[in-house]
């Protein structure tokens, strides 16, 4: 595919749809049926509505929505949802535009805003837990849409580090076309081989990761598991040295045999 003019000029507004969809988890290992419990209160309590209106604000003070609407909803056992309709700001300098384009990483909390145009912001998440294995996890599900000249692709970084994230499941599509000025149609406005190029040198390093990208489709994959495993930071309500040294290669073998499994999307004998 070849590489797009940095300065397009389109005939009209662009009609562009590119969609970032990604499922985040948190794997912990819970002994107890007490231990389930008092997690599963912990993650409700932890990302409830109100924490995740305020992530996505965030997100887009990022990109430089503008918020129109917000519904948030919490659920009885656990679990909440955010949807966030967003319209386009006043138009940024070029300079920032540009910057939002580039196949770069996006910035953290205390980076620059860019430009977008309207669309919509999701949260889902689904707290469970295993009563026999002793394995509970955490998953947010995650959408953000836009229509226009930015990619949502510039808020994955602030996204990552704002959950524990020890798998991310990431999708990118740009669908629809928009017309320049000669009228040519164009189904992508932007550089992208892959969605790890707009990701930080730590969070790559942080994770082994898999891409499976469709380019003339415009479709793109990547997947990513947390390398380091450290068994503390998997039990909830109790350490390595609170276990009989017999249990912890049992356990350690749960979880990452839990985490394989999410990882590959497949259940492994």
């Amino acid at each position: 595919m070849s590489k797009l003019e940095n300065k397009l000029q389109l005939h009209g507004f662009n009609n562009l749809t590119k969609s970032l969809s990604f499922n985040i988890y948190d794997i912990s290992y819970t002994r107890t049926e007490k231990q389930q419990k008092e997690y599963l209160a912990y993650i409700d309590e932890e990302y409830n509505a109100e924490r995740l209106t305020n992530i996505l604000k965030e997100v887009s003070s990022i990109i430089g929505a503008n918020i129109l609407n917000i519904a948030h909803q919490d659920y009885d056992p656990q679990g909440a949802s955010v949807t966030m309709l967003i319209s386009e700001e006043p138009v940024l300098p070029q300079k920032v535009i540009e910057e939002g384009t580039q196949e770069e990483p996006g910035p953290l909390p205390d980076a620059i805003v860019a430009h977008l145009d309207k669309s919509h912001i999701t949260v889902h998440t689904y707290p469970e837990s295993h009563p026999h294995e002793g394995i509970s996890t955490f998953r947010a599900d995650i959408d953000v849409s836009t229509c226009g000249r930015i990619s949502p692709l510039r808020a994955l970084n602030y996204l990552i580090h704002s959950f524990d994230s020890d798998i991310v499941i990431m999708d990118y599509r740009v669908r629809g076309f928009t017309r320049d000025v000669y009228g040519n149609k164009h189904y992508i406005d932007h550089a992208i081989n892959s969605i790890q190029n707009f990701l930080s040198e730590d969070t790559k390093n942080a994770y082994q990761t898999i891409d499976v990208n469709v380019y003339q489709e415009n479709i793109f994959h990547t997947k990513m598991l947390l390398r380091e495993f450290e068994l503390d930071n998997y039990l909830y309500g109790m350490t390595e040295a609170d276990l009989p040294p017999e249990d912890t290669d049992a356990i350690r073998h749960k979880l990452m045999h839990e985490m394989q499994e999410i990882y590959t999307g497949r259940n492994i004998s």
